[in-house]
């Protein structure tokens, strides 16, 4: 809608310029329209607004070769009126794609919008926050309808697999700024023994929905989904007496789930989760791995292991210690004797030489 608002009169012409050239011409009188070829079948004004002071030019299914600056002039009995507006054309961010790719030689972010235009402004940033310095490398490459796909990578950084990697985009014109982060762990649990699968929100996500999926090679499979509005969650009858989830714990950004006594041939696979708001999106995914038997055993059984080394190691310690006081004491005995011995035949010595 390019408004344009004039004082009536009669016979009143219409006209409207891009860049000083006629787009579009309604005169009230012979009831005739003109409309430039760029503009055929998709721009109007209203004959009975136009005799209420209302010229204002309705441009359909706009696309990015109608920017600019247009001008409205009327002439009437009234006198003449000219309106200046400036047509600023969108397409804005409808999705934001963030995933973890190894095609490269290497781990790296890819994030990825399509069909937008102008060219978002692309910030990286990690949960908790890091000291290294960030390189990413982003491309943006215009299709023959002017709108941009925008392709930032950033790579992994070693040594830190629990970070959250935050990619977000910003429109230049305005706007609601699109962000998506990602985590990727690998999880080992023990056949038979509850396993918890974590899943915690980055702070900059308030109130989010979540969302709980499986995957194997094979097939797919929703877990449950929990609405921050109602506060309530729902869970697929066939993960019902498997999961449990607090769902008190959710809007303070814990969305972990407890899996319950699960079977390596049914359980094994990648287990997603998903928190959103309108304009945001955090994935965490967990690669779960069982091995046979509960594992408590084991650990236990380590654990004792461990413990009577450590037993045995004190015993052998005291039981040197005790060894080596005897013997000092033992020593220190005889070093007395001997000490009393000469102080005796000392005397002895003495007295019998008093006696000659």
């Amino acid at each position: 809608m390019l408004p344009c608002s004039f004082q009536t009169g009669v016979e009143e012409t219409v006209e409207w310029f891009k860049q000083d050239k006629l787009m579009y011409k309604f005169a009230q009188k012979t009831q005739q329209h003109f409309t430039h070829q760029q503009l055929a079948g998709r721009a109007y004004v209203s004959p009975q607004q136009v005799s209420q002071g209302n010229a204002t030019l309705v441009l359909k299914m706009s696309s990015l070769r109608d920017r600019g600056t247009y001008r409205c002039h009327v002439n009437s009995s009234a006198g003449q009126h000219d309106a200046t507006v400036i047509l600023r054309v969108e397409a804005p961010i409808r999705g934001l794609f963030l995933e973890l790719s190894r095609l490269s030689g290497f781990e790296e972010m890819k994030c990825i919008v399509q069909d937008v235009f102008p060219a978002p402004r692309v910030t990286w940033e990690t949960e908790p926050p890091t000291l290294e310095a960030f390189k990413p490398v982003t491309r943006m490459t215009a299709d023959k309808r002017g709108l941009y796909t925008v392709d930032s990578r950033l790579r992994r950084m070693e040594g830190q697999p629990d970070l959250i990697y935050i990619c977000k985009m910003t429109p230049p014109y305005g706007g609601p700024a699109w962000t998506s982060s990602l985590r990727e762990r690998e999880i080992k649990g023990y056949e038979g023994k509850d396993l918890t699968l974590p899943c915690s929100a980055p702070t900059y996500l308030n109130k989010p929905s979540l969302q709980w999926s499986f995957s194997t090679s094979d097939e797919s499979s929703q877990i449950l989904t929990y609405n921050s509005r109602s506060g309530r969650s729902i869970t697929s009858p066939s993960w019902g007496d498997q999961v449990e989830l607090d769902i008190y714990k959710v809007p303070f950004g814990d969305g972990s789930v407890r899996l319950m006594n699960p079977k390596a041939s049914q359980n094994a696979g990648g287990y997603t989760c998903q928190f959103s708001t309108p304009y945001s999106t955090h994935t965490e995914r967990n690669k779960v791995t069982f091995s046979a038997g509960q594992g408590s055993p084991e650990k236990e059984t380590s654990f004792w292991w461990i413990f009577g080394l450590l037993a045995g190691l004190l015993l052998l310690v005291l039981t040197g210690m005790f060894a080596y006081l005897k013997l000092r004491a033992k020593k220190q005995k005889t070093t007395n004797k001997s000490e009393e011995e000469a102080e005796l035949n000392s005397v002895r010595a003495s007295s019998a030489a008093a006696g000659q």
